[in-house]
């Protein structure tokens, strides 16, 4: 919920709720809709009226949405997908605030996504305004190189996202920030959104190909193999919550969604 705080922050809203109201809101709506695995995602939106002398805020709305939600780069994307460097830039930092979760920049997000599957990729890569890599449609970029790791550094029109810190939680494994993380020899995708469910959807995928050039051996390597375990050992359950990442939500559902 920090991320949606910071990005109200950045567009001048204030949100009349602490982030502990705000989960407890979402926990509420997961147990009383009983669906799951689901995607949540909190909206809040103003008006601004121009007085004579100044603009007007205008009172904010808050809403709600919860989804059901499936593998968002399908069932088998686990395994390794192929993607493609799209031909759409990202939103460059003097134009919108790359770092702020707002709808407007999701429509640069929405035609990534639309180019790369009407080529036959299951996502696409936006570099920034200065051709480095920025990030996929919805996912923040990760590249392994001799055994380290390494992602985009937030300057080259980034959106932060949770799972790209929870990838800094575990300090031995060595973690960099590159403007040149594309010269690579293996590549993972870490989605950025976050869910309330235990089949999260492309949270830790490989990548197998990039247009159409292989990458690595073209399968799961060892390091994007060992965080999934860690990762969905948490998420899941399987393991201790040591970094204090979940909040339990009581589900009335006996059976998960099918999706």
């Amino acid at each position: 919920m920090q991320r949606l705080v910071d990005s109200a922050r950045i567009y001048r809203i204030d949100i009349p709720f602490t982030r502990d109201e705000i989960v407890r809101a979402m926990v509420e709506l997961v147990r009383h809709n009983g669906v799951w695995p689901c995607y949540i995602r909190p909206i809040v939106s103003t008006r601004v009226r121009r007085s004579r002398r100044q603009p007007v805020q205008l009172p904010h709305r808050s809403l709600y949405l919860q989804l059901p939600w499936g593998k968002y780069l399908g069932a088998d994307a686990s395994e390794g997908v192929d993607v493609c460097i799209s031909s759409w830039t990202r939103i460059a930092p003097n134009t919108l605030p790359a770092m702020a979760k707002s709808g407007a920049n999701y429509m640069n997000s929405q035609l990534i996504k639309m180019e790369a599957i009407v080529n036959g990729y299951a996502e696409g890569i936006a570099l920034d305004v200065n051709g480095y890599v920025s990030e996929g449609s919805g996912e923040n970029l990760f590249v392994v190189r001799n055994g380290v790791l390494h992602t985009a550094p937030l300057g080259n029109s980034v959106l932060p996202g949770i799972t790209r810190d929870s990838g800094a939680a575990d300090r031995a494994r060595p973690r960099h920030q590159d403007r040149r993380a594309a010269d690579s020899t293996g590549v993972a995708l870490h989605c950025r959104r976050s869910f309330s469910s235990p089949a999260p959807a492309a949270e830790i995928t490989p990548i197998r190909s990039v247009d159409k050039i292989t990458v690595g051996k073209g399968k799961l390597g060892s390091m994007t193999k060992s965080l999934q375990a860690e990762f969905y050992g948490i998420v899941r359950g399987e393991k201790a919550d040591r970094y204090d990442w979940l909040t339990p939500v009581p589900v009335g559902a006996k059976q998960p969604v099918g999706v």
